[in-house]
């Protein structure tokens, strides 16, 4: 009986034993712990980010996909560590369990601590104390940031005269275009840098002074806020654009159709008025603006392809009037009739020679802006008679009328397609000069194709170039300016952009 007891004591034991050992098995399992690590926000893999665990396990890095494993992990919940230097180390908590892999993702963020403020900006260009700068400045300047944080600029901008205030924002960039600065006038600029951590750094200020005299010889106009606004610019070197461009009219006026006299230096334009088309004149900086026309405005064939002219000594002003051509002292006023057709046909464009102030050349055309005649007037005894027909029983829109100096030769544009519509739409404008001794016509060879118009030519000053407008002959075309040599010489040149009827001095 004692024998039997024993026996399963003994029994009892081995089996208690046995469900112990397989109990501490499953306990003791091993499975894997893997997982990734980015930079947050960016998503960047980060490669030798340290990896370690606690309880402790083995210590890895990441591979160069931001990838890590580690092997062998006992069953049971572990805090998984992720750390890199210049970045704040982060905890994920896993449960690692027998055979299976625990997966885990980190997204470190860039520690702050030691990092440090970018340079004071240091202001490059234009250099301090520059003077006679033009009206359109590259302001440029650089600093340095060890942490290669990225930066963001506020460049200030102060009018010395009205202490006017301007704010230019930019984000990486270290330079600003300025336009329309103004004559004569010390400006004063800063730069602030910040790398949106620490406190933002201003550069010392530099100081500039504009042209103390306005030396821009092309005058042009472009479309802002729906008007037309005058400007003037200047020519660079080849290859420039909208150089020195100046604003001389308000984008809250029409104003149009510049012309300019270097005998009284006054520039003188068209401007709408209550509806109708008036006479102005302005200094070179468009300062002291004056109305010259009011009961008799400028009226012809649709405003816009009306033309008015200076007398060489700037004492007189010539501009149509429906079938009336009169002229106007734009100190004195009162308008004088000079001319009228006998037809009723509207007189739309007059220009006179610089060395003849007796020849007047013009051009009529009926109410749709057709049936065009081009011919000069003498007014030796002050009311005109037709002296030379240049042009007459030609289809098409035909305008943009210039005498040379000599008065030996007449500048206009003719549209090749003769195509006569009620929208009065061009369709292949090019350029024409008649020959007044010869009575003949020559076309300038421009490098217009098929679907562009070349208008509003102008000779140059000296006269071996002309200045003209090209635009698409689609409703919407932005124009442009060029200028082409007469002897074809130089290929045409690009000067200003977004901009029409161009005169020069």
């Amino acid at each position: 009986m004692k024998r039997f007891l024993k026996i399963c004591v003994y029994c009892l034991f081995v089996t208690a034993l046995f469900s112990c050992s397989e109990e501490g098995f499953n306990e003791n399992g091993i499975g894997i712990i893997s997982g990734t690590v980015v930079e947050e926000g960016e998503n960047t893999p980060l490669a030798n980010v340290k990896i370690t665990t606690t309880p402790a396990t083995n210590t890895v890095f990441t591979n160069a996909d931001g990838e890590f494993e580690i092997d062998n992990v006992a069953s049971g919940d572990y805090s998984v560590q992720a750390s890199l230097d210049e970045y704040i180390a982060k905890f994920q908590a896993a449960n690692v369990t027998d055979s299976n892999v625990t997966n885990v993702v980190f997204e470190l963020v860039k520690s702050l601590a030691n990092n440090v403020p970018p340079l004071a900006p240091t202001l490059l260009f234009p250099p301090d104390n520059a003077t006679e700068l033009g009206f359109t400045v590259n302001f440029i300047w650089t600093t340095i940031d060890e942490d290669e944080d990225d930066l963001t600029y506020s460049m200030e901008l102060r009018n010395g005269n009205t202490n006017e205030i301007q704010i230019f924002e930019t984000e990486s960039d270290t330079t600003v275009t300025v336009q329309n600065l103004q004559l004569a006038t010390n400006y004063f600029w800063q730069v602030t840098v910040s790398d949106d951590i620490n406190e933002p750094v201003v550069s010392p200020v530099s100081e500039f002074t504009t042209l103390t005299e306005l030396t821009n010889p092309i005058l042009l106009v472009k479309t802002v806020n729906n008007n037309s606004v005058i400007y003037s610019g200047d020519i660079g070197e080849e290859g420039d654009t909208d150089v020195n461009l100046i604003q001389l009219t308000s984008e809250n006026q029409n104003s149009f159709r510049p012309r300019r006299n270097s005998t009284v230096r006054k520039i003188a334009f068209l401007r709408t008025v209550g509806g109708n088309t008036q006479l102005f004149t302005m200094n070179y900086d468009g300062t002291e603006v004056d109305q010259i026309t009011n009961s008799r405005p400028v009226k012809g064939f649709r405003d816009d392809y009306v033309d008015f002219c200076w007398a060489t000594d700037g004492q007189l002003l010539y501009y149509p009037n429906f079938d009336k051509l009169y002229r106007i002292d734009p100190d004195a006023g009162g308008a004088t009739l000079v001319f009228q057709t006998t037809d009723g046909s509207l007189i739309s464009e007059v220009d006179t020679p610089q060395f003849n102030e007796n020849l007047l050349v013009l051009k009529t055309n009926d109410i749709n802006g057709y049936n065009v005649r081009i011919f000069t007037l003498d007014i030796t005894s002050g009311t005109g008679v037709e002296d030379q027909l240049v042009l007459e029983d030609e289809p098409g829109a035909i305008g943009g009328i210039n005498i040379s100096f000599d008065g030996q030769t007449v500048l206009y544009t003719k549209d090749d397609s003769q195509s006569q519509n009620s929208n009065y739409r061009i369709i292949e404008s090019r350029m024409y000069q008649f020959d007044l001794a010869s009575g003949t016509e020559s076309i300038l060879d421009s490098e217009a194709v098929t679907g562009q118009n070349d208008l509003y030519p102008r000779y140059s000053p000296a006269e071996g170039t002309v200045i003209f407008t090209r635009k698409n002959n689609n409703l919407t075309a932005v124009p442009a300016i060029y200028t082409i040599t007469l002897d074809g010489s130089k290929a045409e040149d690009l000067l200003f952009t977004g901009a029409a009827m161009p005169d020069w001095d």
